[in-house]
């Protein structure tokens, strides 16, 4: 039982030994240097990236409480290579930050809570690892101590969590009272089409859409990421909305498959609306956070789309785009990042005339913004392409049609509000642009490893035939 136990837990074990490690740090007599912090922590988070990605096992424990199996391994592997890349790009940062330690012993609770929550096998285990991934989130968002828009940003997060919780929680009550279980194994056979079962389920399927972004649950997230520091907003962008969204996945394909008739024409309605206002309020937008905010949004509506397939094509097509999306979103927020930090400028127009000053940063935040947008050959192109190809799985000929032509000229659209930061940078003329920047060793390993990203995932096929190959559980 303890063999099991550190072998099925193992990922788990690794981030509460480094949280531990930096608790130790902090109560001990000696004050260390922010920057031998980082270099420790970054050393860690390497450690645990090449640790967990061989040996990973399948079982479960505690009554099935927890499950693992080689994808949720592989999907905590992505989680924890973008929280090594976020660390890495938050040296200009937290360099000269007070409370390095602290940022880092919340920062990888989060990660903790989002490990468990994805390796719930029980609807009260997948409450637990989200409030733990959550409450200390709100915390980081307040880091930036001695900015009001940062504790606007904690405020409005915990509040927007809170209620999302209240409809997890209502939903998760009645799917209990209903069925008389919590565990993902007995739910589907007890589930059927019945209004209060539908109730039940809209409930929590409201409250996942309120974590990822999804339109009408959206009206957070733009204040959350301008106010957040940079490194948070990253965070939240990429590692907290992967994490929900492969929970996301799992659950509507096995605990309620039943109810696919009425969760694929959810997901219907509700990814046309998340890609259109997505993409409207982004071409409004001049601040960067705020603009890839929408952007973000946006996203998740084609991600909606692959997770309609209902299928294996679709589990591997979203776990491929997040991994995709994760390189690519970090190297546009690795840009803005440093920037930020030495700067202090956070607009498109401070970022005109950028590629004189800055050629390498310029190209970085270029070439991840035609991913993000879906320009071939980039990585992005093939990620949008398996996820609509998966989408097809349970569409009907007519509706699926309409779906792609929606989804087309949405793309036309983003390509506009992507390429107008691209045009700043390459071709409009500033008076007083971005100085020169010498970037630190930490952020450039951090957005050399987003470009190789941006490059391998997109060029070499056995990365998709893979994922596709862990899902056959599916």
């Amino acid at each position: 039982m303890l063999n099991d136990f550190l072998i099925l837990m193992k990922q788990e074990l690794v981030i509460t030994g480094i949280i531990f490690i930096l608790l130790f740090i902090k109560v001990g007599s000696k004050e260390w240097k922010n920057e031998s912090i980082m270099m420790l922590v970054n050393g860690l988070l390497l450690f645990n990236v090449l640790f967990n990605f061989f040996g990973n096992s399948e079982g479960v424990l505690f009554n099935e409480m927890f499950k693992t199996n080689q994808l949720i391994g592989l999907e905590k592997e992505i989680l924890s290579l973008g929280t090594l890349i976020i660390s890495l790009q938050s040296y200009c940062w937290l360099k000269d930050h007070k409370h390095v330690s602290e940022f880092y012993m919340l920062l990888l609770s989060t990660l903790l809570g989002m490990f468990l929550m994805i390796s719930s096998g029980n609807l009260l285990m997948f409450y637990l690892g989200l409030e733990i991934s959550t409450i200390p989130l709100a915390a980081i968002a307040n880091f930036d101590l001695d900015k009001k828009q940062s504790s606007e940003a904690a405020f409005k997060l915990i509040i927007s969590s809170a209620f999302s919780s209240g409809l997890l929680l209502f939903g998760i009550s009645l799917v209990y009272g209903i069925t008389g279980t919590l565990t993902f194994s007995e739910l589907p056979s007890l589930l059927a089409v019945t209004p209060l079962q539908i109730f039940a389920f809209i409930l929590l399927f409201a409250g996942f859409c309120f974590k990822i972004s999804v339109v009408p649950f959206h009206l957070w997230t733009a204040d959350v990421y301008e106010g957040a520091p940079v490194a948070v907003t990253s965070y939240l962008s990429v590692i907290s909305k992967g994490a929900v969204l492969f929970v996301l996945v799992s659950v509507l394909y096995t605990v309620f498959k039943p109810l696919a008739a009425v969760w694929y024409n959810m997901l219907f309605l509700l990814s046309v609306l998340t890609i259109i206002i997505g993409n409207l309020f982004a071409i409004r937008q001049n601040n960067l956070k705020r603009f890839l905010a929408f952007s973000s949004i946006a996203q998740v509506g084609f991600i909606l789309i692959g997770v309609s397939g209902s299928s294996q094509a679709g589990i591997a097509s979203v776990v491929y785009f997040i991994l995709i999306y994760i390189f690519s979103n970090l190297a546009a927020f690795g840009v803005i990042s440093v920037i930020s930090a030495l700067t202090g400028k956070e607009t498109i127009d401070d970022y005109k005339a950028l590629y004189k000053t800055n050629p390498f940063l310029s190209w970085v935040l270029t070439i991840a913004l035609f991913s993000l947008a879906g320009v071939p050959p980039t990585a992005g192109f093939f990620g949008k392409y398996f996820l609509l190809l998966a989408g097809t799985g349970m569409a009907g000929s007519k509706g699926f049609i309409l779906w792609i032509i929606i989804a087309a000229l949405n793309l036309v659209i983003s390509f506009y509000y992507y390429l107008r930061v691209v045009k700043a940078i390459f071709m409009d003329a500033n008076e007083h642009p971005v100085k020169k920047i010498t970037l630190p060793l930490l952020p450039k390993i951090g957005l050399i490893i987003c470009l190789a990203g941006i490059i391998a995932t997109g060029l070499f096929s056995f990365i998709y035939e893979y994922i596709y190959t862990l899902s056959s559980g599916f």
